[in-house]
């Protein structure tokens, strides 16, 4: 059952299951909460408090947002920990796990541990390495077509991409309700704006988290020509021992939603872990 939270600008849908240490999961720009439904249970059986949010603009939650950076979405991530009584530990995917890093590093009371599923947590360079990798180009052109021209199109044309295979069982009908919400007035926009933001302010405070971290890629993700090479590079740029690195083969973008049981067996043990920190 969706609750409300009121924030500087509108309301955050969230919804929340079990019983136990919070966990709080952030989805991607262009997503709902609903990117976290196969993940939801597992973590529930574990002996998990789950709470699932809406980002400002998506989902169930309000538009009309005068932004939607990183930093935004990281403050209201630590405004939904406070409503919930926190601390948690925090997932956060693509544009989250960005918000996820700055929640740490500027929150550290509220949040214990950090996992971050194929993050943009830093200034992006393209070089000619990228350029020569084919799944890069297509993922790259259309997303460009999403973010300049706000087209429906070219996203779910970026999402065929995103998802190399194998894809959810209900896969025609994820596609189908991310078209719906998309093309609800403001939607979109919203979704440009976040692929308008830069990743710079996450990156500035890579090096001030200091909780555990898990960064997980997609090895087929189309968001980098290397996604291990970014991967290897957040954790380079955080304190040293701080955060690993685990990859997810045969993963696009969406590692949480095409390989859900792959993601909880990372996920468990480095939650028992930080339970125990």
């Amino acid at each position: 059952m969706s609750e409300f939270l009121p924030v500087d600008g509108g309301r955050l849908a969230y919804e929340v299951t079990g019983e136990g240490p919070l966990v709080v999961l952030a989805h991607g720009m262009g997503d709902s909460r609903a990117a976290y439904r196969f993940v939801v249970p597992q973590l529930v059986a574990a002996g998990y408090r789950v709470a699932a949010t809406d980002l400002r603009g998506a989902g169930e939650s309000d538009i009309g947002f005068p932004s939607y950076s990183r930093t935004d979405i990281a403050s209201d991530l630590t405004a939904l920990i406070r409503r919930l009584g926190g601390p948690a530990v925090l997932v956060g995917h693509s544009i989250s796990g960005g918000a996820a890093t700055i929640a740490a590093a500027t929150a550290p009371e509220l949040v214990t541990a950090v996992v971050e599923l194929a993050p943009f947590t830093r200034k992006q360079s393209i070089g000619l390495a990228d350029l020569r990798v084919r799944r890069f180009r297509q993922g790259m052109s259309r997303l460009l077509g999403a973010g300049l021209f706000g087209s429906v199109k070219s996203w779910l044309g970026y999402l065929d991409v995103a998802y190399p295979g194998p894809r959810p069982a209900d896969w025609t009908a994820q596609l189908a309700g991310i078209e719906a919400k998309l093309r609800e007035p403001g939607r979109m926009r919203v979704l440009q704006k976040m692929g308008q933001s830069s990743p710079a302010d996450a990156g500035a405070h890579l090096g001030g988290v200091r909780c555990p971290t898990l960064i997980v890629e997609g090895t087929l993700d189309p968001d980098w020509g290397d996604p291990q090479a970014e991967g290897e590079a957040i954790v380079a740029a955080m304190p040293d021992g701080l955060a690993t690195l685990s990859l997810v083969d045969g993963a696009g973008h969406y590692p949480h939603t095409q390989f859900p049981d792959q993601v909880v067996a990372l996920l468990l043990p480095f939650l028992a872990a930080a339970a125990r920190a």
